[in-house]
């Protein structure tokens, strides 16, 4: 930056409106560009030139107001991912398997921040697999309740307690029942449904279930304006193609067994805690996603090895202290 042009930025964090501070900064950068390109011989310096251009691009973009896309010149990996629908972060996502009982990591992926949960599931589980485990229990919160994750676990014979996701499965339990066997719906009336018809894929390619209840009762229900609000003779019930599958899973996890079995998924967030607060994961030492997955696999390995002489320290203590029991006797 030429010392001729002012790097004082503007006070944008003290303005309320997040769209208005957004725009501000974007303002400065534009004009600061300008300013450069007035005050240096572009032509004459091609790197600098790169980066005028590289700059103009990423703030061209439409996504750079939606706070997506790139948003570095530094690192041009890194991405805006959210915590929550407050909270976000600017950087990188570790997305990796634990054993449950040892807490030994198997398997360690890095994507950049706006990476969806789940979506490299089957190479974390094809690299665990690899290391020797027979897996039977595979643990996970409710961002991996889905189709594709639910048939991978049931493929290798391995029982999942992931928590149902009210983003797959929307089925008010309340007012409908489900029986596999026969493939019915039931309402909280006692009417059932008589025959499903699929429907066409919308606008994203998803494909749905048409359930048609009995019209004759519906028509003498005493919720039928709550239920029905005077549409078709019959209530009809339209679920996603995988809902009458993920009903089940639903029932599944009401039972006090699956309850319990979840709480050994909270090894993982120990984890996540040591890498973080004691090796420094929570925050990138370099740039870009390669140097991101070099740090994060060298921390998962430190890790381990820490949990390796952790356990082998308590099988020498026990078997000292078998030794001497022995010579007492």
């Amino acid at each position: 930056m030429p010392s001729t042009i002012s790097q004082e930025t503007p006070a944008y964090k003290e303005i309320e409106d997040h769209k208005e501070a957004k725009q501000t900064m974007k303002t400065y950068l534009e004009e600061t560009i300008a300013k450069v390109e007035e005050s240096v011989v572009i032509d004459k310096t091609p790197k600098t030139k790169k980066v005028i251009e590289n700059a103009k691009e990423i703030l061209k973009d439409p996504k750079f107001m939606e706070q997506k896309g790139v948003r570095s010149l530094v690192d041009q990996d890194a991405r805006v991912g959210h915590k929550s629908k407050t909270a976000n972060f600017f950087g990188y996502k570790m997305e990796y398997m634990i054993t449950t009982e040892e807490r030994m990591i198997t398997a360690v992926r890095v994507n950049d921040g706006a990476y969806v949960d789940g979506t490299t599931f089957q190479e974390l589980l094809e690299l665990t697999k690899k290391s020797g485990l027979t897996i039977e229990e595979v643990f996970g919160d409710k961002a991996y309740f889905k189709k594709p994750i639910l048939d991978e676990i049931k493929e290798i014979g391995a029982t999942p307690y992931i928590p149902v996701s009210a983003m797959a499965y929307k089925i008010d339990e309340e007012k409908f029942g489900y029986n596999k066997d026969s493939d019915d719906w039931f309402c909280s009336q006692g009417n059932k449904t008589t025959r499903r018809k699929i429907t066409n894929k919308n606008k994203r390619g998803q494909v749905f279930y048409k359930y048609y209840f009995e019209r004759e009762q519906c028509r003498n229900c005493p919720l039928r304006d709550e239920c029905i609000k005077g549409a078709p003779v019959g209530r009809v019930l339209t679920v996603g193609i995988n809902t009458p599958e993920f009903y089940e899973y639903s029932q599944q996890q009401k039972t006090e067994e699956f309850k319990e079995k979840y709480k050994e998924r909270a090894c993982q967030e120990w984890k996540n805690g040591e890498m973080k607060n004691f090796h420094g994961l929570d925050r990138a030492k370099g740039y870009g996603l390669k140097s991101m997955s070099i740090q994060a696999k060298l921390t998962a390995l430190a890790v381990n090895l820490k949990r390796i002489a952790k356990i082998l320290s308590s099988l020498n203590q026990s078997s000292t202290q078998g030794n001497s029991n022995y010579f007492k006797k």
